[in-house]
Formats: structure tokens, C-alpha cells, sequence
């Protein structure tokens, strides 16, 4: 018999799975770009269901709301020809499969031999308001670096979008 959390964590994997190949393998980068926030939304959607909602609203703050925009603003900006000038080769595809699979394999060898089950799991709880003036204050610096990373990277989208066809120093349109 299945319980609600068993169907909306099912019902999460095909959304998170399918968005993730949709991200993959669609053509338009809009789209791609697209599938790859409902992507990160999922995995948010996961934090949700595993009790952690501050990971989870980091999550969607961090990950859909700044990079996937980012990625987005960066398709929308850059020339046209530049996006659509795509170079199809099939050993490439291979190369992404195998990389894929030993990178799996990897991380799972990691994972089993991390002793995860040998963890405690009666531990004290996590105070979330700690881990709040954490950010604010210890962490602060590594935040306005992330902060001025990602303007610095629009502006380079901006200027990457700057069109060459400007007559007189004014932008054509």
C-alpha cells in the first residue's frame, strides 16, 4: 500500500528524471535551460520530503533562482549564431555515457566505503537560527564573492551580446 510521501516522492523522481533528460537531450537551449530549473526545483522538491526546508529554499534560492536565470539570460543575450552553430559528432555522446558511468561508479565507491552505516543517527538537532547567523556573519564573505561572481557573469553575458553591426558609437536596433 503506498502512502502519500511514497507518491509524491515517486511522482517527484519521474518529474526530477524526466526534466533532467529533457535537459539533456532537447535541441532549443531555452527549453534546455527550462527542463534544468524543473530539474533543480525537484531536487528541491527532495530536501522537502527529507525534512530539511532551509536546504531546500537554499536549493530554489541558490540553484533555480541565480545560476538556472543566469543560464538563461546568458542563451537569451549571446548572438544568435553563436547558440544555433551546433557540431554533431556520435563519439561524443560515448564519451559523455562513459565519463557518466565511471564518475557513477566513483561516487558510489565512495559512498560505500564512507561507512554511512555506521552513523549515529541520534544526534541532537540541527538549530537552524545558528546556522542563519552563520551565513550572516562567518560565512558573509564567501557570499558577496558568490554575489559579485554571478554579476560579473551577466555582465559578461551583456558584453558578449553586444552587437557588432553599432553605427556612429550608438547600438543599432
Amino acid at each position: 500500500m503506498l502512502h502519500m510521501v511514497d507518491s509524491v516522492f515517486l511522482a517527484l523522481s519521474v518529474i526530477t528524471i524526466g526534466s533532467a533528460i529533457v535537459a539533456l537531450e532537447v535541441r532549443s537551449l531555452i527549453y534546455g535551460s527550462i527542463a534544468l530549473m524543473i530539474t533543480l526545483s525537484g531536487v528541491a522538491g527532495f530536501f522537502l520530503l527529507l525534512d530539511a526546508p532551509f536546504v531546500a529554499m537554499f536549493q530554489l534560492s541558490v540553484y533555480v533562482g541565480s545560476i538556472a536565470v543566469l543560464i538563461l539570460f546568458t542563451v537569451m543575450l549571446v548572438r544568435r549564431e553563436l547558440i544555433f552553430n551546433k557540431v554533431e559528432d556520435k563519439r561524443r555522446r560515448y564519451a559523455g555515457i562513459g565519463l557518466m558511468l565511471a564518475l557513477m561508479l566513483g561516487i558510489g565507491t565512495i559512498i560505500i566505503g564512507s561507512g554511512l552505516k555506521s552513523m549515529d543517527t541520534n544526534s541532537p538537532m540541527i538549530d537552524y537560527k545558528k546556522i542563519g547567523e552563520d551565513f550572516l556573519t562567518y560565512y558573509s564573505p564567501a557570499l558577496i564573492v558568490m554575489a559579485l561572481i554571478l554579476a560579473s557573469s551577466i555582465t559578461g553575458a551583456m558584453t558578449l551580446a553586444r552587437r557588432e553591426d553599432a553605427i556612429d558609437d550608438q547600438r543599432a536596433d
